[in-house]
């Protein structure tokens, strides 16, 4: 599988392609809104779901729009509600970094607790890089985080409990159509409160203004998606 540099509008490909057709039982770490888990359960019959995430506000608007087969729980990765080798495999979406740098090690512990024998751990996030990271850290600066969440994906081989994949590389597009939109979406997610006063404010609309025309303003997102077996335990 080569994505190294390509444009992939919907992850969908990326996540299908690396946890193949005999995955039936997956796990989602922070799951959100679960869009994209969304459509991997409409991909075949008889699949099933399990997202949990700390956000109320996702979580109650998961309920109101059930699917068959999907469930989800308000709970952390450091205590996944499922008894050991429940699952084919585990994801985590732009998720790992929001763990608590001193809980990293305990929650990727937890997934191998409840994957099965030969399971997979897909985690995809972001690269600290490229023009639409140099407006977010204006407010959200999350070098020290991503960080850590490649650190302790590093540290998984060594455990002799892990086998690692091939790591796949490709870029999302993001598109705003104005500087409103993007407060929207950005500076107003349900999973934190943002500090952000007016001279803030006026800092990131000045950097925003030279990507946004008639059109709205078009971004890259380079993103790194690492693949994990749970092979052995010692």
């Amino acid at each position: 599988m080569n994505h190294e540099g390509a444009v992939v509008p919907d992850e969908l490909e990326v996540l299908q392609a690396c946890l193949g057709t005999h995955v039936q039982s997956l796990l989602e770490l922070g799951c959100g809104r679960a869009r994209l888990a969304r459509q991997w359960m409409a991909q075949a019959h008889g699949r099933s779901y399990l997202g949990l995430d700390l956000d109320e506000r996702a979580m109650a608007r998961n309920a109101q729009e059930p699917v068959q087969g999907m469930r989800f729980e308000l709970a952390c990765a450091t205590q996944v509600p499922a008894d050991a080798d429940s699952f084919d495999a585990a994801m985590m979406l732009k998720s790992l970094h929001h763990v608590p740098v001193a809980q990293m090690d305990q929650a990727l512990q937890e997934v191998w607790r409840v994957l099965k024998p030969g399971g997979l751990l897909y985690v995809s996030e972001p690269v600290y890089a490229g023009a639409l990271n140099e407006i977010v850290r204006l407010y959200n600066d999350e070098g020290v985080v991503r960080a850590a969440a490649q650190a302790a994906l590093d540290r998984l081989p060594r455990q002799g409990k892990w086998r690692e994949g091939e790591a796949v590389r490709f870029t999302q597009p993001v598109h705003f159509a104005d500087f409103a939109a993007f407060k929207t979406r950005m500076l107003q997610p349900t999973f934190m409160d943002l500090d952000i006063d007016e001279s803030l404010m006026g800092r990131i609309a000045l950097a925003f203004a030279p990507h946004c025309d008639d059109d709205g303003a078009d971004f890259t997102r380079p993103m790194l998606v690492r693949v994990f077996e749970k092979w052995q335990e010692t």
